[in-house]
């Protein structure tokens, strides 16, 4: 008993990081100005007028339609998707076979085995085709297009699997006799894509970047509005103050109870 109430207790001191994480990315939004390209052009004019030139420095929120890079669009690994941002991720689900008591026990398990998200910066254009860099820098966006989410029965023997167009051998696949098959899963941000950015806008490069902030604070990407975000981030502080409250006492509770005992 007092082992459910350690895990209780580590569970609510998990939910207390996220719940103050949620508080200070929507007090982040509540706090930071949106403002437009031709705004942090001209805050940026008058930095360098006053000899900061590349050293621009300006939290903001940016509003803009998603816009491919110079070099092009790239193309998404699975569902090979024109666009500027993209995810994938493979799992592979597989028997577990364990012994207890001398009685045999199967669950269904998962394994990564493979996550990667694009690094490659794109940019935002107004409705005037002004522009500002996105350094996106390995975050995940939220609430954006998902193109891929099938699963695919291994068939056994020694065909394995394949993965973006390469059959990898079923000796590399786990263990052939427990792999039950592999989930796939893709997300991409198409050219056009309205979405919000809240981050710290630099000039490093020359011309003016969003990106994740050197010092502390968040940084947002999310193909949502503001409003939509903030409606988010309340929900679910006010699911975690519940849920923390709830777990530690109640694994408080049952770890005194167990020792007790």
């Amino acid at each position: 008993m007092w082992g459910v109430g350690i895990f209780l207790i580590v569970a609510a001191v998990a939910g207390f990081y996220f719940m103050q994480r949620t508080k200070s990315e929507l007090h982040a939004m509540i706090g930071t100005e949106t403002l437009t390209i031709p705004e942090l052009e001209e805050l940026r004019r008058i930095s360098d007028e006053l000899g900061a030139r590349g050293g621009f420095r300006k939290t903001a929120e940016v509003v803009g339609a998603a816009y491919q890079r110079p070099e092009g669009l790239l193309t998404s690994e699975i569902s090979k998707t024109p666009c500027v941002w993209y995810r994938y991720r493979v799992e592979r689900q597989y028997e577990h076979v364990e012994y207890r008591d001398g009685r045999r026990y199967r669950s269904k398990r998962t394994e990564q085995v493979a996550d990667h998200t694009s690094g490659e910066g794109y940019a935002l254009i107004d409705e005037a085709n002004r522009t500002i860099g996105v350094a996106p820098a390995g975050t995940k966006p939220e609430g954006v297009e998902q193109t891929v989410d099938r699963f695919e029965p291994y068939r056994g023997g020694d065909q394995g699997f394949e993965l973006f167009g390469v059959r990898i051998p079923g000796f590399l696949a786990g263990n052939r006799n427990s792999t039950i098959g592999y989930e796939y899963k893709e997300w991409v941000i198409r050219p056009g894509t309205r979405l919000y950015v809240l981050g710290e806008v630099h000039d490093i490069i020359g011309p003016l970047v969003i990106a994740k902030p050197q010092e502390k604070g968040p940084f947002i990407i999310a193909a949502k509005s503001e409003d939509q975000l903030r409606a988010d981030r309340t929900r679910r502080h006010k699911f975690l103050s519940v849920g923390v409250l709830v777990a530690f006492f109640a694994g408080l509770a049952l770890t005194v109870v167990g020792i007790i005992r």
